[in-house]
């Protein structure tokens, strides 16, 4: 009997369909597998900006989540906004329990400008209990310096994404990281260093729009679901093929509008 292969997304609800949930769904859609979602938070956003957030308690994640997993096995799970105090901690022993194969945490949690979106306790909380379960994490580098202990360190910025990465991986053992350049002065290459220290540069031109809403959530929707249907390819291709996808939804995007504000990728059959 044919199986479909299943991916599960763990992220906040955006209404507008940019980003988060919604935007996860998409991609998994498009790239051929079925899509599960659980809400961590519902927003009140549109294009023009997030007005309010509010937390899904921990207890009901948990619950979601024991319940999904009890029927549906997926073959990969990207989480996304974890902002309830318990969240990270609860999701962390149900995956560890299921035995989830593959992990994609993209950390949302420090804005550009370098402002944390969670408390502190549930960044902790992450650090301590979910990170060390995750196949690859996709900071920023902002999130990056952060999870590295560098936040407030002055030379921090000077800092290379292989030396973050390189940083992060002696905290974290075992664990990937693809750090994002997009928040990078010159062009947004992204490096991955794997598992096992092999380090991989993506190089990346920018590209001139304003619909580039959900970039992050779109990328590692993407990996998750390149590795949930090609897991013998290794990392480095799934990753290769998430940044192709990504820049053709960028592309393909520039010229749309949608929304008043920042709009969407475009995540519509080619």
């Amino acid at each position: 009997m044919n199986r479909y292969t299943a991916c599960l997304s763990l992220a906040g609800s955006d209404p507008s369909g940019g980003a988060g949930l919604q935007a996860d769904l998409k991609v998994f859609t498009l790239l051929g597998c079925y899509g599960m979602a659980l809400p961590t938070a519902l927003t009140v956003q549109s294009t023009t900006g997030v007005k309010r957030s509010v937390p899904v308690e921990a207890d009901l994640v948990g619950q979601q989540l024991e319940t999904v997993l009890a029927d549906i096995r997926p073959k990969a799970v990207k989480i996304g906004m974890l902002p309830a105090p318990g969240a990270p901690g609860a999701v962390a022993e149900l995956l560890g329990r299921c035995d989830v194969p593959v992990v994609v945490l993209d950390p949302v949690m420090i804005s550009s400008s370098g402002i944390p979106l969670i408390g502190a306790d549930v960044i902790g909380e992450l650090s301590e209990r979910l990170i060390p379960r995750c196949t690859l994490v996709t900071p920023n580098l902002p999130e990056a310096r952060y999870l590295a202990g560098l936040a407030d360190a002055v030379d921090a910025a000077d800092l290379t994404a292989e030396a973050l990465a390189r940083r992060l991986q002696r905290r974290f053992p075992a664990v990937a990281f693809l750090v994002k350049g997009g928040h990078s002065a010159g062009e947004p290459d992204d490096l991955l260093l794997t598992a096992d220290g092999e380090v991989h540069t993506f190089t990346a031109h920018r590209i001139t729009t304003r619909n580039d809403h959900g970039t992050g959530c779109v990328l590692s929707s993407a990996i998750a679901a390149h590795l949930a249907l090609d897991p013998e390819a290794g990392l480095p291709d799934a990753v290769a093929r998430a940044k192709d996808f990504l820049t053709r939804a960028l592309r393909r995007g520039a010229d749309y509008e949608i929304g008043q504000g920042r709009g969407p990728l475009y995540l519509l059959p080619a």
